[in-house]
């Protein structure tokens, strides 16, 4: 099956449909997966990323890891999304760049947060909403 879920876009009268395909999908998993939990801390559980490693940079590490959030934003852009997915998205990476600055606290906040993660299950509950309305319109 190469699409992951389809979403209508009503412009006036008009619908088109938008697909998202498993490739797209998975590049934005991949990226979630390295920003936020590719490694694992020895003898725990623990995941953590790029994003907690970089955040250890003094002062530019945390505005680095921002660099992802602008690639699922244009993803949500590219097909469409409503205004609340893009605002999610941003509100994420505001706090996940708000307190990452903040020198240890917010190393260790970075390893629970994963804002990554988070706007990846944004992109993925929306289309599965989107073929569930579909579904029961049809």
């Amino acid at each position: 099956m190469s699409d992951y879920g389809v979403l209508c876009i009503y412009k006036g009268n008009m619908m088109s449909k938008k697909t998202l395909n498993h490739a797209d999908l998975e590049k934005l998993q991949r990226l979630a997966n390295w920003m936020d939990s590719r490694f694992v801390i020895p003898g725990t559980s623990i995941r953590f990323g790029l994003d907690s490693l970089l955040g250890l940079i003094p002062g530019i590490g945390d505005s680095i890891t921002l660099a992802s959030t602008v690639y699922f934003f244009s993803v949500a852009r590219k097909y469409e999304m409503p205004f609340h997915i893009h605002a999610k998205i941003l509100w994420n990476a505001f706090i996940d760049w708000i307190i990452g600055i903040i020198p240890l606290f917010g190393d260790i906040f970075d390893v629970g947060w994963k804002a990554n993660q988070k706007n990846v299950a944004l992109i993925k509950d929306h289309l599965q909403s989107q073929a569930d309305t579909d579904a029961t319109i049809s």
